[in-house]
């Protein structure tokens, strides 16, 4: 359904810190900087990039937006928890476990990134 996500940051390499954290706990490999400064990670799903904003000025969260990161197991969505903790994320919402709702049960951890954008780790049970 997707073909990429970008989120803007002002410190893209803090931003990469963080990211290579907890998508590393996913099993994603490290980001790779570009020649303009971008910081892509590829899968065969779809990419994932980090960039400063081309209109030069504050790059700031989506308000109502939600980014959500594929977990293998809950085990994994706990790791990419803890990696975002480690490295500059906040928590946000409930903590990491169950819910239930109109799209089934699932398991989700929410995090806010070091640029204040809200991600969430999901595995569908």
């Amino acid at each position: 359904m997707f073909s990429h996500i970008m989120v803007g940051a002002n410190d893209v390499p803090a931003a990469k810190e963080f990211y290579d954290a907890v998508l590393g706990a996913l099993g994603q490999e490290p980001g790779v900087i570009d020649d303009k400064g971008r910081c892509f990670y590829m899968s065969k799903t779809g990419v994932f990039s980090i960039s400063k904003p081309i209109d030069g000025e504050a790059a700031g969260p989506g308000n109502g937006s939600t980014i959500g990161f594929l977990a293998e197991d809950e085990a994994a969505a706990d790791a990419w928890h803890a990696a975002g903790l480690a490295n500059g994320g906040t928590t946000c919402e409930d903590p990491p476990g169950v819910r239930e709702g109109a799209a089934g049960k699932m398991y989700l951890a929410y995090l806010r990134d070091p640029s204040g954008n809200k991600i969430c780790a999901l595995k569908r049970m």
